[in-house]
């Protein structure tokens, strides 16, 4: 009887474990067929394409010094004249970093029913002296075809569509931070600020086998293959961060992944929703994960033609659901 317990036990224990594995494609050992590539809008994907040729090859690296500076500005020229196009009339902030100005670009998109109540969508537009194609010309044309498509809507709650300066080292994580330099702008105020969505590198995908590392002890649960979007939050905006997974899902065949951990995990606070967190407010990256499946992150070969604008199509037509849910209609 002892022995036919046992047995049954383990039978049990591998069919659920074999079921989790199965249904869910996860697992860092196992690996099964990946999913088809999502569907995606052609004109979607052909405009995001455009706006990181735009900022990667036309203009280049992008940062507050040295020859570097001129293409920062001309950066924020361009972003401000597509914003421009789309009915806004943008806001700037301005502020000394590195010798030189920085500047955040603000559009704001004012709620029907509390417009005090804020969702910011936000990405960083300069680079680590590289082309930054994916890092962060990918999340910067992410925010300019969601500030795009909301310019016709009417949301309930106010969204804020910011694209920041100097999220790249050395500001990285000190006061000249341009997310920083926001946020803390907007506690002084005491703005409403309900959930800050973030989009940092959004634009490499990759099907082979173990093509997607992790943070040790984090990827045994995770797909081994970089075809997902990463959704990475910390534990007390965990909430929203659920939300905009379950709203996502609905809208995309792009998988997503949620992960939920300690700001202290190598890669969790690396982007400009830290700056969120510092000042009490709920806020989440959509990410391709950066270093951990891209390996060109911060070199010269982060070029646009590495990117899958097909794939990162599929990203924001679920970042714009979540978003859309988020605000309110």
């Amino acid at each position: 009887m002892k022995i036919f317990k046992k047995a049954l036990y383990y039978a049990v224990f591998a069919a659920a474990a074999y079921l989790l594995l199965k249904t869910t494609t996860y697992g860092w050992i196992f690996s099964f067929k990946p999913p088809a590539p999502p569907q995606f809008s052609v004109e979607t994907a052909q405009r995001l394409k455009s706006h990181v040729t735009r900022l990667a090859v036309d203009i280049g690296p992008r940062d507050v010094f040295g020859n570097n500076r001129k293409r920062l500005e001309l950066s924020k020229k361009y972003l401000v004249s597509e914003l421009e196009r789309y009915g806004y009339t943008p806001e700037f902030q301005e502020y000394p970093a590195g010798g030189a100005k920085a500047v955040n670009i603000i559009a704001s998109k004012k709620g029907s029913v509390t417009p005090e109540e804020v969702i910011v969508v936000g990405a960083h537009y300069d680079s680590c002296d590289n082309p930054g194609a994916d890092d962060n010309a990918s999340g910067t044309a992410g925010v300019l075809e969601l500030a795009r498509r909301f310019a016709g809507l009417k949301p309930a709650r106010s969204v804020r569509f910011v694209l920041f300066a100097n999220e790249e080292p050395p500001f990285f994580a000190k006061e000249g931070m341009g997310s920083y330099v926001y946020a803390a702008e907007a506690a002084k105020k005491g703005e409403n600020i309900k959930t800050a969505v973030v989009l940092e590198m959004i634009g490499f995908y990759a099907d082979g086998k173990f093509s997607q590392k992790y943070p040790p002890l984090v990827g045994f649960f995770y797909p081994n293959r970089g075809n997902f979007i990463a959704l990475v939050s910390n534990f007390a905006s965990r909430v929203p961060a659920l939300e905009a997974k379950k709203s996502f899902k609905k809208a995309s065949g792009l998988p997503v992944e949620a992960t939920i951990l300690p700001a202290k995990v190598p890669g969790v606070d690396f982007s400009d929703h830290r700056s969120f967190w510092k000042f009490g407010w709920p806020a989440f990256m959509f990410t391709d994960t950066a270093f951990y499946r891209n390996s060109n992150y911060h070199k010269p070969t982060d070029l646009p033609e590495t990117l899958d604008y097909g794939r990162m199509a599929a990203c924001v037509e679920g970042i714009a659901a979540a978003v859309s849910d988020l605000a309110g209609r």
